[in-house]
C-alpha cells in the first residue's frame, strides 16, 4: 500500500528537525517522493525552525547541566568550541554572519548550528529567530535549485 501524501508530509517535518541532516536531507527526500517542490519546501522550511525557539531558549541550562557529569563534559565542550569557531562569521559580520551561517547547506552549518552559536554569544532571540528563519529559507532554495537541476539533468 503506498503511503499517503500526508503520512510523508509528518516525515519530512521531522526529518527537518534532525540536526546534521536538517533540510538539506528532507527537502531531497520529499521531492524525489512525488511531494510538490513548494509543499515539500515549506514543510522542510517549518520543521527546521521547529527546534530553534528551545535551543534558543534552553541550550545553555542543558549545557551547564550536563557538564556536571563526567561523561558529557568533554562532548559539550567541544559542540561549545565547535560552536565558537563557527562564530567567527558571527562576530565579523553580526546578523548577516548569522544568516549566511544558516543559509549554507553544508555540514556544519544550518538552523542548529546557528541557533546554538547565537544562544552562546548571547545574541537576542528577538533578533536571531528572523535571521535564522531567513538563513532557513534561503538554505531550502539553495537546496531546492540544486536538487531539482540535478534531477533535471539526470533525467
Amino acid at each position: 500500500m503506498p503511503e499517503s501524501v500526508f503520512v510523508k508530509c509528518i516525515m519530512e517535518f521531522l526529518m527537518s528537525m534532525v540536526p546534521v541532516a536538517e533540510l538539506r536531507f528532507a527537502l531531497p527526500w520529499a521531492v524525489h517522493n512525488d511531494i510538490e517542490p513548494v509543499l515539500a519546501y515549506v514543510i522542510a522550511v517549518l520543521g527546521n525552525m521547529a527546534p530553534v525557539p528551545f535551543i534558543l531558549l534552553l541550550i545553555e541550562q542543558i549545557f551547564d547541566r550536563l557538564k556536571k557529569h563526567k561523561w558529557w563534559q568533554g562532548k559539550i565542550e567541544f559542540l561549545e568550541k565547535r560552536a565558537d569557531s563557527k562564530g567567527e562569521m558571527v562576530r565579523k559580520y553580526s546578523l548577516i554572519g548569522l544568516c549566511l551561517l544558516v543559509a549554507v547547506p553544508l555540514p556544519g552549518t544550518g538552523a542548529w548550528t546557528g541557533s546554538l552559536v547565537a544562544a552562546l554569544m548571547k545574541i537576542k532571540r528577538r533578533l536571531a529567530v528572523p535571521v535564522i528563519f531567513a538563513g532557513v529559507m534561503i538554505a531550502g532554495l539553495i537546496v531546492l535549485f540544486f536538487y531539482s537541476g540535478i534531477t533535471f539533468i539526470l533525467s
